[in-house]
């Protein structure tokens, strides 16, 4: 079975059905043979490197006040900790252009080493608030997900992968996702939003059953 995850690495409902996704594969066991692939997504492509404080963000983008946002990021707390994620509280204050993580998650995805990468970036962002786009804390990223930290610096300090994370933004833009998270199940069978373990589980095992 192919699932294309397409996400956001700022994306906090992100954090939540990639979790919620994975513990559903291994509640299934071993019966589903999974090739789990990350797709980029950028919630704000045109955020300047050095970020934008994220009340302000929210406000500008949603028109919510500083108490929604503390009330929004509390649900998501909860609902990440019911997954097994850690919020960090108070870590996370700024929101970040995120397109040179993609770009390592598209070389990580050639690497073999898409998920490792993909976890410590969302730990890093969500759990410690440090920033996607800081450079050296992405080659340390790198490093922890197995991968080649002078390697990711090369890349970084290049254009690499540019084009080809472009590429894949258009492609499913043009197949109607405007939001993330969007798990697509062998190339058809979409599931929106961060959804439950067990919504996911009943998915996977309809869609399994339909291919067999």
């Amino acid at each position: 079975m192919k699932i294309d995850f397409v996400s956001d690495v700022s994306c906090p409902w992100c954090a939540i059905g990639l979790k919620s996704l994975e513990a559903a594969i291994e509640q299934i066991g071993p019966e589903l043979d999974v090739e789990l692939h990350f797709q980029p997504f950028e919630l704000n492509p045109d955020m300047a490197p050095g970020g934008q404080d994220i009340v302000e963000h929210l406000t500008q983008k949603y028109g919510s006040s500083a108490e929604q946002v503390a009330r929004n990021h509390e649900g998501i707390r909860q609902r990440g900790a019911q997954v097994g994620f850690n919020f960090g509280e108070g870590k996370r204050t700024r929101i970040y252009n995120t397109f040179d993580a993609h770009r390592l998650l598209h070389w990580a995805g050639l690497e073999g080493r898409q998920q490792a990468l993909k976890h410590a970036l969302l730990s890093a962002y969500f759990t410690e608030g440090e920033s996607p786009a800081d450079h050296e804390v992405l080659a340390r990223l790198s490093q922890q997900a197995g991968l080649d930290a002078q390697r990711a610096r090369q890349i970084l300090a290049s254009d690499e992968y540019a084009s080809e994370v472009r590429a894949r933004q258009r492609f499913y833009q043009s197949q109607g996702i405007h939001a993330v998270p969007a798990v697509i199940i062998n190339d058809r069978h979409l599931i929106e939003g961060g959804q439950p373990v067990e919504v996911f589980e009943r998915a996977l095992r309809q869609i399994a059953a339909k291919t067999d």
